[in-house]
């Protein structure tokens, strides 16, 4: 896996589809910059993200600041928690992430300790798999007792404290009102919640949906793309009735099956298992629909970006890992040379964040469902009080009873809780009178049902105000990119066979250049029919790279074959030319005016290699390949 990891990561470098950011200064760690071939990837994965999610579902996307203002996250609670256990080097310094060390330091001592007792490897295990949930003490009393110290120097380290990964700012030039670069970019959605609603005509549910930077001020970065302090987020919050969570689109996904890793198996020791979607709704393991649809269309979308459905799971989250407002969480997670990576969480946060929000800056943040009939109600709600309590103290009775005192009795009955007067009314219809306490006397009194009139004022209602509940997918970008720059890599011997040539079978979908135009020779006229078919390819909307070099033409789809290029038009004649498929090599003849129309619709998706393979005369591909 090393090895492979290696191979993969040196390309990437090498034909600079990301490299160090700062590299001349010898870079920051976690900081990557995506030169042009991993821009081209990533914008045609979010391209495709917008297609599959936002078109399809008609979402409306938004685009807010990074800089996010201290109370919006205070609301949403990523000052006080969002934070991460820390440990220092108590000589230098240097910071590492205490969770990190221990889970290091156990996988060694399973993977490369040859004496451990099976005793040992037990705890070892128990260890990393409760590791999420141990607390500081925790964590610092296992780092101590396993001796751990610092990687770089050995020397001993600080007990570990937690460490909030926001980036912080101050938003103007006084300083007084303190900022954060935004950890992930779904508050940005939450606080225009009630402007969206009324832009989609007040009617649930309705997704919004963002991509953007988000920051993390990562205490050890590691893992290459997969962990870093800036990075690209697509984010969906799909608003729906906390009491209606049925999909009218379910049924488009209920028979996929995949890869399902629900809490119950892992808790019992066992490994993920294919379930049919539809069965992991109706049966209860995926709490309901509108979540399931979601994992469904999460599981096509990756699929087609050529992640291996193989090395594809849907883990469902322990109890202990998901939020206590939370209803139900999964995360898909993909396989690489790291182990399994969560790449998009898929959560129902029910209704946590609007109503958070609404709690801090006083707007109600609120759907309303339109009634046929007007109806009486007897709920009430934080913002919409729809039943009033009403105690009315009656005061002749009560003068005649406590005489001078009276005042103190009439102030005490009306400064009654809810909770105190339906007690009270119901001991007075039941008994008669009531013993009550008047603190302001310092004593009991006795009140009597002709004493005191209490009741709840009931409406009529046209609408049932509630809070919505949110159904997110979060995507993590770089962390599917990487994963499919690993499932699409491998080797194959060259011609002569005395090396092996690199190659990335990306999708046309996603691939950086979706055609290679080449003259087989030097020569005029050649190169001016490969600038006639450029053009013609530009004109189609498709990205060519055009290499009029002497190089052999072995050679220069060799160049391209690493960069994932899917097809290979080369000119060998004035009036047709061959196209290349890259992984099977074959190769056909078509025609000048054709060439672009073919490239397009295979690119397009709109015909396979299979497709046209049958149209088009073969052509050899032993000249060409030498």
């Amino acid at each position: 896996m090393e090895a492979f990891r290696q191979a993969v990561v040196n390309t990437l470098e090498r034909r600079l589809f990301y490299i160090p950011s700062f590299k001349i200064y010898r870079g920051v760690a976690g900081l990557y910059d995506y030169g042009p071939p991993g821009c081209a990837v990533k914008s045609n994965v979010l391209a495709f993200w917008r297609q599959h999610f936002v078109l399809e579902e008609n979402m409306l996307e938004v685009d807010c600041p990074c800089v996010t203002p201290e109370v919006v996250l205070k609301a949403s609670g990523h000052v006080d928690k969002f934070t991460d256990l820390m440990v220092k080097d108590e000589k230098t310094g240097t910071c590492y992430r205490a969770d990190h060390l221990l889970k290091d330091f156990c996988k060694e001592k399973l993977e490369k300790d040859p004496k451990i007792t099976e005793e040992k490897a037990a705890e070892f295990k128990h260890v990393i798999a409760v590791l999420d949930e141990f607390s500081a003490e925790e964590l610092g009393s296992k780092i101590k007792e396993y001796g751990i110290t610092a990687p770089d120097t050995k020397n001993p380290l600080s007990a570990p404290y937690p460490f909030n990964l926001m980036f912080q700012t101050s938003i103007g030039p006084s300083g007084v009102s303190p900022g954060y670069m935004r950890p992930e970019t779904a508050q940005g959605i939450f606080v225009n919640f009630k402007d969206l609603y009324y832009y989609n005509g007040n009617k649930l549910p309705f997704a919004a949906a963002q991509i953007g930077q988000a920051f993390r001020n990562e205490i050890s970065p590691r893992q290459g793309l997969l962990r870093v302090r800036e990075f690209t987020l697509a984010e969906i919050e799909h608003f729906v009735d906390p009491e209606d969570k049925s999909h009218p689109k379910f049924s488009e996904v209920a028979n996929l099956e995949f890869l399902m890793f629900p809490r119950q198996d892992q808790v019992s020791g066992q490994s993920a298992r294919i379930i049919r979607l539809g069965e992991a709704v109706s049966g209860g393991i995926v709490n309901n629909e509108t979540l399931g649809y979601f994992i469904g269309r999460v599981y096509l979308f990756l699929t087609y970006l050529g992640i291996d459905k193989e090395r594809l799971r849907f883990r469902q989250h322990l109890a202990n890992e998901m939020a206590h407002y939370a209803a139900d969480c999964w995360d898909a997670e993909i396989e690489c040379s790291y182990g399994w990576i969560e790449c998009v969480g898929i959560a129902d946060r029910s209704a946590y964040d609007l109503r958070a929000h609404t709690d801090k800056s006083g707007v109600p943040l609120v759907a309303a469902e339109k009634f046929a009939e007007p109806i009486e109600v007897e709920f009430s709600d934080p913002f919409f009080i729809y039943q009033k309590l009403v105690i009315t103290p009656v005061k002749k009775e009560l003068g005649l009873a406590f005489k001078g005192n009276q005042k103190m009795v009439v102030e005490a009955l009306e400064a009654m809780g809810e909770k105190e007067a339906m007690e009270m009314k119901a001991t007075l219809e039941t008994k008669g009178e009531v013993e009550f306490q008047v603190c302001t006397l310092g004593k009991d009194v006795t009140i009597k049902k002709n004493m005191v009139t209490i009741s709840k004022e009931k409406k009529k209602e046209h609408q049932r105000v509630f809070t919505p509940s949110v159904i997110e997918p979060s995507f993590g970008i770089g962390r599917i990119i990487y994963c499919l720059y690993e499932h699409s890599f491998y080797t194959r011997p060259s011609k002569g066979g005395d090396e092996q040539l690199n190659v990335f079978r990306f999708p046309p979908l996603v691939a950086p250049i979706k055609c290679t135009v080449f003259p087989l020779v030097q020569n005029q006229q050649y190169e001016e029919v490969a600038k006639r078919i450029a053009k013609s390819l530009t004109a189609a909307g498709i990205s060519y790279k055009i290499d009029i070099t002497g190089t052999s033409i072995g050679k220069r789809y060799a160049r391209t074959d690493e960069l994932g290029v899917p097809l290979a038009i080369t000119v060998d004649s004035t009036t047709s030319v061959t196209l290349r498929e890259r992984d099977s090599k074959q190769q056909i003849r078509v025609s000048l005016e054709e060439v672009a129309s073919v490239v397009k619709e295979v690119t397009d998706g709109l015909n396979t290699w299979n497709d046209v393979l049958w149209k088009y005369p073969t052509h050899s591909a032993a000249a060409t390949e030498d």
